[in-house]
């Protein structure tokens, strides 16, 4: 899978480790910042990996920062992006089945990195379901269409 991951100052550290265990799971990754833990501006870094989701260039997108909701709302922005913000395995799988979510946040200052790593594997791990759930999906992308 082709995945784009980037973090802010608070979320670095937990970026540099899942870039490695991705890698290690044989993802495509690519890192789009920052290239050391200095203080940055999260929406900078949201806005690049929300444009490879939304452009192609990437499958899904990972967004590190303090509490991931910061992330997430910058992410939101950019059209045809569903990001999220979770702190359980079992809320990610839910947000891909349910919501065709492509971008996932994580709190980098208040989850370990092994819970992280689980809530990455059941985001990677789980389909969107479709069925009635795509319709709803339908009407979120619609809501863009009237901004």
């Amino acid at each position: 899978m082709r995945l784009s991951i980037a973090s802010d100052h608070a979320g670095f550290d937990q970026k540099q480790a899942l870039v490695g265990y991705l890698a290690e799971r044989g993802h495509e990754v690519a890192d789009r910042g920052p290239a050391d833990d200095g203080r940055v501006d999260y929406p900078d870094f949201a806005e690049k990996v929300a444009r490879d989701v939304a452009d192609g260039a990437a499958d899904l997108g990972i967004l590190v920062c303090g509490t991931g909701i910061g992330m997430a709302v910058a992410a939101n922005k950019v059209d045809g992006i569903r990001a999220v913000n979770v702190v359980r395995p079992d809320f990610a799988a839910l947000a891909r089945e349910h919501n065709d979510a492509n971008v996932l946040t994580l709190s980098g200052r208040f989850v370990s990195l092994e819970e992280n790593e689980a809530i990455v594997d059941a985001f990677l791990s789980t389909a969107f379901g479709g069925g009635r759930h795509a319709g709803r999906v339908a009407k979120i992308h619609d809501l863009e269409r009237k901004r």
